[in-house]
């Protein structure tokens, strides 16, 4: 069997992938910050599992519990990083520019780190980051939570580099969702909100293929196209 980690999977895409993970057979370690939540998802899985409370707003200490939950497990092949926060923030509310990067930035670069270090000690691995179609541009209303993800985006592309670089085989795979049901879809004038179920099996798919990249779901690759070609005089004016 597989083992995997999902870095959280309390709620939305996360708690849908640690199912799908299960059911096809990998052994997962479950992290996030409401243990309760973790224990109920435990108790649903069909295959053996591993909880860990991770706040990854507080760094260092994150990256030592990712450390045991992964020497728990005796390694593992994969790790996806689910954890994330985001405000609708157009008065720059410090409190929530900091919250978002804190666990947007650091958090989701500290369990990079370990993450990667497992991998090239072990010789091989997948590492995939839930990044955002967000990632392409900025936005006035939420500043933070763009620039964020554009972050994880670019450092998921160096930590490829790096992968090519040492001639490993180990696969990274940034996904950059649309709109998903989750407590993150926040705003007016949502579209094409895509169920968790149905985001997590697509990018189970993607973890299938090794594809370096995927929106999710398929048909948001549009709406990134327009956002990378779209000229600022307009873009600025939406």
């Amino acid at each position: 069997m597989q083992s995997a980690v999902i870095i959280g999977a309390t709620s939305g895409i996360g708690r849908e992938l640690a199912r799908i993970l299960s059911e096809n057979n990998y052994v997962v370690g479950i992290t996030g910050r409401r243990t309760h939540l973790l224990s109920e998802l435990q108790n649903e899985l069909p295959n053996k599992s591993f909880i860990k409370h991770i706040d990854v707003s507080i760094p260092d200490k994150a990256m030592s519990q990712l450390k045991e939950l992964i020497s728990g497990m005796g390694g593992v092949d994969l790790c996806i990083i689910s954890s994330g926060v985001g405000f609708i923030s157009p008065e720059l509310q410090w409190s929530l520019e900091k919250e978002v990067i804190d666990v947007n930035v650091s958090g989701f670069a500290a369990m990079a780190n370990v993450a990667m270090n497992h991998f090239f000690q072990r010789g091989s691995g997948h590492l995939v980051a839930i990044s955002s179609v967000a990632a392409i541009r900025g936005d006035g209303d939420s500043p933070s939570y763009n620039a964020s993800k554009a972050f994880i985006s670019n450092y998921m592309e160096g930590l490829r580099k790096r992968t090519i670089k040492l001639k490993l085989p180990i696969v990274v795979t940034d996904i950059q969702p649309g709109f998903v049901a989750t407590a993150m879809a926040k705003g007016d004038g949502l579209f094409w909100v895509a169920p968790p179920q149905k985001a997590a099996l697509q990018i189970f798919n993607a973890i299938k293929k090794k594809k370096r990249h995927a929106y999710i779901t398929r048909r948001w690759r549009l709406i990134g196209w327009l956002l990378k070609v779209m000229p600022d005089f307009i873009y600025d004016r939406i």
